[in-house]
């Protein structure tokens, strides 16, 4: 239930009326009544203050809208309030309005390589460019740095055509490059909106939920994509929100567990590994990938304990290898930046790992370029190198796609890079695609670092690989990730390839 009018809300609706051009239409009628009524002098008067009032409104009507945090963006509660008023009225007279929110395209992965400093100055000026858009009795509101809420108020021609239109003129402005440490960075956004029509009798918060709801679906179809919440959008949004709270459920019935993809040595053809990769088994869905929940992860704050269950069945998949006789050196484990920011995650390793009769040399510790590259705090830093010194490999993942300087790799003790499959992928047919390989094997060879080639899908990748020196092969082209029932009979199957088949030399370096 709507709660009463307010005395202030009543005042910030006539201001509004009298802010506006409309009341300029009044002007001559109170002019021509003033002369009757008092005659000249009375019309001297009211041509002399009615001026000043209108001022006088119309800047405490903008004062009151655009109020006090220095950027034109109002209190969050204050516009709550404004916009639950907004929509009570609009109920009663009939009048469209609509609740939008920008955000700002990959902000905090440009944070990575200009740093905060810069990210303030991006936030700014987005800013001032969405508020140098939006009419003057428009509110907004800022929900994060580089998010914001924007209430459009009442209008005649507000529909689905006008709120698109005006996503475009934000968008325009927001294209615009900036300066960001002497180098042209170029900026987008995503865009969602709901019409008030859309909904029935709601609260803000439903109103601005079912705007982020749009907001998610235009972020998930892109960069720079604008899209209006519709009963589809709601539909989706409803089941995402059940699979996340499935996904919870997942994490503690062993629906969530790891599948293993092989990682094989380029002189000898042995298995020197796998990498634990995670998989939901959903008993509906099948088998889900990480693009399907690793989004519900984040969001809910379960990264630390997806990676605990990662861990706790790789482990456990290492002791029955070794039961079984077979041959494994080391395990590969993503560890997420939530995770290496964790005080206590050295100590609970240790624990780990002893409860699994493993010593710290069988773990190799993966960890995304990118978590290198955005500059990691304290914490992040002590864990990586503390592991390193506890005897575990340090794998740098998705080399060549974080920007991460080769200081890094000395100051982490990386042990072994892992080459993106973007620079992989038809190695063996396009030169460019060689030789970049190829430098990077070199920079290798010179810090003493390992490396290994991911995305290797064909024969001619891997033969190539090995000819430029590279250590270690993965990819579909050697084994798909697999559950761990099947992981000892494909060992058993490479193990017999194995036999009778020719070594590939090496190219000799300059």
């Amino acid at each position: 239930m709507w709660k009463p009018i307010s005395v202030s809300r009543i005042f910030d609706s006539l201001a509004m009326v009298l802010s506006g051009p409309p009341a300029l239409a009044f002007a001559p009628a109170i002019s021509l009544a003033a002369y009757w009524i008092g005659g000249e002098r009375a019309l001297v008067v009211v041509a002399l203050t009615l001026p000043l009032v209108f001022a006088a409104v119309s800047t405490a009507h903008k004062a009151s809208n655009r109020e006090k945090d220095g950027n034109g963006l109002l209190p969050l509660d204050r516009f709550a309030a404004q916009m639950e008023t907004l929509f009570a009225e609009n109920q009663r007279t009939g009048h469209e309005a609509s609740c939008m929110i920008v955000e700002l395209d990959g902000f905090s992965e440009c944070l990575d390589p200009h740093g905060n400093a810069a990210g303030n100055v991006m936030a700014d000026q987005f800013r001032s460019r969405v508020l140098s858009v939006i009419r003057s009795h428009d509110i907004a509101t800022g929900l994060d740095q580089g998010k914001i809420a924007i209430g459009l108020h009442a209008a005649q021609n507000l529909d689905l055509e006008a709120c698109i239109q005006m996503s475009g003129r934000i968008q325009a402005a927001v294209d615009e490059p900036i300066m960001l440490n002497g180098t042209s960075v170029y900026m987008s956004c995503s865009i969602g909106f709901c019409l008030q029509s859309t909904l029935l009798d709601i609260t803000f918060a439903e109103w601005i939920d079912a705007a982020n709801a749009a907001l998610a679906e235009a972020q998930r179809n892109g960069p720079a994509t604008i899209r209006a919440f519709s009963s589809e959008t709601q539909r989706r949004a409803r089941v995402r929100a059940n699979l996340r709270n499935e996904f919870i459920a997942a994490l503690d019935s062993g629906e969530i567990r790891p599948w293993f993809q092989p990682q094989i040595s380029t002189d000898t053809g042995h298995v020197t590994g796998f990498e634990a990769l995670s998989r939901w088994e959903h008993p509906q869905k099948g088998v889900l990938g990480p693009p399907v929940f690793l989004p519900f992860a984040e969001q809910a704050d379960l990264m630390e304990r997806l990676g605990q269950v990662m861990r706790h069945h790789a482990f456990t998949a290492m002791h029955q290898w070794n039961r079984a006789g077979v041959v494994v050196p080391r395990i590969g484990v993503n560890f997420s930046s939530e995770e290496l920011r964790d005080p206590a995650l050295i100590d609970r390793l240790k624990w780990e790992l002893d409860q699994n009769d493993l010593t710290p040399d069988r773990l190799t510790v993966e960890i995304l370029e990118t978590v290198f590259s955005r500059r990691p705090d304290d914490v992040i830093t002590r864990n990586v190198i503390s592991m390193s010194k506890l005897g575990c490999c340090i794998d740098l993942d998705g080399f060549g796609t974080g920007h991460a300087s080769i200081a890094s790799i000395k100051r982490f003790d990386v042990s072994r890079i892992k080459i993106d499959r973007s620079f992989v992928a038809k190695a063996d047919r396009d030169a460019s695609q060689q030789q970049l390989v190829s430098a990077i094997l070199t920079m290798a060879e010179r810090l003493n670092v390992e490396t290994l080639a991911e995305g290797v899908e064909t024969q001619g990748e891997h033969a190539l690989m090995a000819q430029l020196g590279c250590d270690h092969v993965q990819g579909f082209g050697i084994g798909k990730p697999m559950p761990f029932e099947k992981t000892l009979d494909w060992m058993a199957a490479h193990q017999n390839k194995l036999n009778g088949m020719p070594k590939i030399g090496r190219q000799a370096r300059p």
